[in-house]
């Protein structure tokens, strides 16, 4: 396969992921004069960020004037169990108000206040009302801001392609490899930088909020390319998500509902709650019912319902009442937003006007009117806080030339993410990652592209279609979300784990011997040959960094290691490409904090 088959073109900054950072790191990447490439695995518009819906989250106090960056900084950290890049943490509180600005200046329509301000909402995770939001449709509405934004920048957008490598030359970056996913048609974007806003690695498990994009891709691209990538062992499991019927199982059902007043309830109808509230948070908690509900309504002397502390806290509650036998038919617990209309005047009108999205989705795929009856809900995997290590300051990873932003960049939420941190992380960073990337490249210029790299890559791409009588993809894919679900899940264990490390050679395996039928065009079957590789990729550093962590933080709970290890905070794992092409991962000691933030984080607690 020689390289003149590949169509060739020359960017300065490309970036992958039409998401919230993608489309934010373009747009500044872009403002500076450079010309910018976007390349999407799904079509423009569809990008994973229209699934956050609760919103996004700035300490700009518009409805308690206590909230300012301080709080919001040590809320981070403190819901990050301390494992949180401190330079990323405090420019996302900094500079989170900014962006939510800068959006409603660019056309986004959020919700107001009676005097007319951004209206905000309570979070679990978060001191005071900090969600910027539209209804419950807020991702959305960045979606569509910024593409209309970003459209008139002179973007030039690639839309379904597929990146199956990162080109190198001379240690740094040089620009992609990739194909079109309708054609087959092999591509190669030469660029000064290239940014990665890929997402997260949810299709890695069975159950997962993540749709089909989600396969691991950027952390994969920046491992075999030489960065570092940490933190792989916190995947955030979202407590609620839809358990009925088993064609939408995992589907998010937004912390929103939470925030305006949700309740959680297990078969007894106990609010379950109360029962297991942990001790750095014992005196945030409302003592009862009518506390809780003032919270809700806005009373400043009230504090927040249980329902409302960090996500992993209230997955695992859940958790333990469906062990308990005290679910719900189908295998979660009730969420009941129902119960407020007795305390709202026109109840229905009031839930459905506050929560759009959620009596649509319930209605139309679950015929569940959540105005009147409890939806019922579970832990689905939702967001991987670990990713490719990069500058707090740049965004720039270990590689020189190669940025990442969003979910696929490590370091801002630590162990776990608040809801809503997510919506502000894509807007910081994407614009800082945009200005560092255009400035990177306009200072060093672009590398010369390796034609063997090319070769060898393609090479490896369309090997699957010589295996005619090759394993099917989907079947490894399928058995590897299995393993995935049953060993590496919400709960672990040393024996698990290394049974699960066990399964994935086995699959790693029968992934070399997979084979795919008929020509590139319009063949699925290939793209998941494609998908394999990356999804081994994490599954093998999400499991071999849970081994290495004996201790329970966040996102990652040991069972045979279930309290936190004061050792354990000293460090990251970071995992890296040996010489011989084994993974290695490390423990990376983190460097001391700024003293006037460590202070910040003192006075907080």
């Amino acid at each position: 396969m020689s390289i003149p088959e590949a169509i060739v073109h020359e960017h300065d900054v490309i970036v992958i992921g039409a998401g919230g950072a993608g489309l934010r790191a373009a747009i500044e990447a872009s403002a500076t004069g450079a010309k910018v490439a976007v390349i999407c695995k799904s079509l423009l518009g569809k990008a994973h960020t229209v699934m956050a819906e609760g919103g996004m989250a700035a300490a700009m106090g518009h409805v308690d004037d206590r909230d300012n960056w301080e709080v919001h900084f040590a809320d981070t950290m403190r819901g990050g169990g301390y494992l949180n890049n401190w330079v990323m943490a405090e420019h996302h509180a900094k500079e989170a108000p900014d962006r939510v600005r800068e959006l409603e200046a660019w056309g986004a329509v959020f919700d107001r206040t009676k005097d007319g301000r951004i209206l905000q909402r309570h979070f679990g995770g978060h001191r005071y009302q900090r969600l910027a939001h539209v209804g419950d449709r807020t991702g959305l509405e960045m979606i569509r801001t910024l593409q209309d934004h970003g459209i008139h920048q002179g973007l030039d957008v690639y839309m379904e392609m597929t990146v199956i490598a990162l080109l190198r030359s001379g240690g740094r970056i040089a620009g992609v490899l990739g194909y079109d996913r309708e054609r087959g048609r092999l591509r190669v974007w030469r660029a000064g930088a290239v940014i990665l806003a890929t997402g997260g690695i949810g299709k890695a498990y069975r159950i997962t909020s993540n749709s089909w994009e989600y396969t691991g891709d950027g952390q994969s691209l920046a491992y075999e390319a030489g960065a570092e990538i940490m933190d792989m062992e916190f995947i955030q499991f979202h407590p609620t998500g839809m358990v009925w019927p088993p064609s939408v199982r995992g589907l998010l059902v937004t912390e929103g509902v939470r925030g305006e007043g949700g309740a959680l309830r297990n078969s007894e109808g106990r609010r379950f709650m109360w029962d297991d509230i942990p001790e750095a948070y014992k005196n945030q908690v409302a003592a009862d019912e009518e506390e809780a509900w003032r919270y809700v309504c806005g009373d400043k002397n009230a504090q927040r319902p249980p329902e409302l502390l960090t996500r992993d806290h209230v997955a695992r509650c859940i958790n333990r009442e469906v062990k308990a036998g005290r679910g719900s038919p189908h295998g979660g617990v009730f969420l009941d937003i129902a119960w407020i209309k007795s305390r709202v005047p026109n109840g229905e009108e009031y839930i459905k006007k506050k929560l759009p999205s959620m009596y649509h989705q319930f209605m139309q795929l679950a015929g569940v009117d959540i105005t009147r009856e409890a939806m019922e809900v579970g832990p689905t995997t939702h967001y991987c806080m670990g990713g490719v290590r990069v500058d707090g300051d740049t965004q720039m990873s270990s590689v020189p030339g190669l940025f990442a932003a969003g979910e696929v960049a490590a370091g801002l939420h630590g162990a776990n993410r608040l809801g809503g941190n997510s919506l502000s992380d894509l807007v910081v960073f994407g614009r800082r990652a945009g200005e560092s990337a255009a400035r990177w490249a306009k200072e060093h210029g672009a590398a010369p592209v390796d034609n063997a790299q090319v070769e060898s890559e393609t090479a490896r791409a369309l090997a699957p279609f010589d295996r005619l009588n090759g394993e099917n993809p989907y079947a490894i894919q399928s058995d590897l979300q299995n393993v995935m679900q049953r060993l590496v899940g919400m709960v672990r264990v040393q024996s698990e784990l290394e049974e699960a490390l066990g399964h994935i050679a086995s699959l790693r395996a029968r992934a070399a011997n997979c084979g795919v039928v008929g020509h590139r065009e319009y063949n699925p079957g290939w793209h998941t040959a494609i998908d394999l590789r990356n999804l081994l990729l994490v599954s093998e550093m999400i499991t071999k960094s849970a081994l290495l962590r004996p201790e329970s933080r966040g996102g990652h709970f040991r069972e045979d290691f279930p309290l936190r290890s004061e050792e354990c905070t000293g460090f990251n794992l970071v995992a890296s490409r040996a010489d011989d092409g084994s993974m290695n991962i490390q423990r990376r000691q983190r460097p001391p904090i700024r003293a006037d933030l460590q202070a910040i984080i003192e006075r907080m607690k």
